[in-house]
């Protein structure tokens, strides 16, 4: 069970430095550097707030985004992407313009706060309002967003932004980046890389 946070809340801060890289694989609803404004889709460290602070999640790898967003309902066994499930995404990447600071909920900066990845960052979605309490501690901290290892692929960091600090014009999206994966050569990445992990993409015609 996720604890509530520590109070008073004092989490290592990781400085994220102007031109950074991440990705970002969203709804093509939304443009790449536009913020989800809420309060529908509640997540892990989202929705929250009166009025509801806007979020936007990241992956610091492709691998880490397709992970965070498309593999996280699929067991380790295996299973298939159907095409309605990424029939309207597209991914890119996006440069941070500014100076940023995020709260690490990383490595052993988790143990300064004394709760483990199991009771926050990898836990099953029925206790995200728990762990949601964590981001709102961050938030209220001053920071600019969070980091933490993905749940799904823990080789690469996810970012979560809070909108009302991190604005859509701080970040730049990166040109040849693009990908829309209803269309096929994006679709055969797609299928290339969750190949090995015994993960079939569908496509709309299966």
């Amino acid at each position: 069970m996720t604890p509530d946070p520590p109070v008073p809340f004092e989490p290592q801060t990781i400085v994220m430095r102007p031109k950074t890289r991440m990705y970002r694989l969203h709804d093509n609803r939304f443009r790449t550097p536009e913020f989800n404004p809420g309060p529908k889709g509640p997540g892990r460290f989202h929705f929250f707030g009166t009025p509801t602070v806007p979020a936007l999640y990241t992956a610091a790898t492709e691998t880490g985004a397709v992970a965070e967003t498309l593999l996280r309902n699929i067991p380790v066994t295996g299973g298939h992407i159907a095409y309605g499930d990424y029939q309207s995404k597209v991914m890119a990447a996006l440069d941070i313009e500014r100076e940023v600071r995020l709260a690490s909920f990383l490595g052993t900066d988790l143990r300064a706060l004394k709760v483990a990845p199991e009771q926050l960052t990898t836990t099953p979605l029925d206790n995200y309002p728990q762990t949601r309490k964590w981001a709102e501690a961050a938030h209220a901290a001053g920071f600019d967003g969070i980091a933490w290892m993905s749940r799904q692929d823990n080789s690469d960091r996810a970012y979560m932004f809070f909108g009302d600090r991190v604005t859509e014009d701080d970040f730049t999206v990166v040109p040849g980046t693009g990908r829309i994966f209803a269309l096929e050569p994006d679709r055969d990445w797609l299928a290339d890389l969750c190949a090995p992990m015994h993960i079939e993409v569908l496509t709309n015609t299966a």
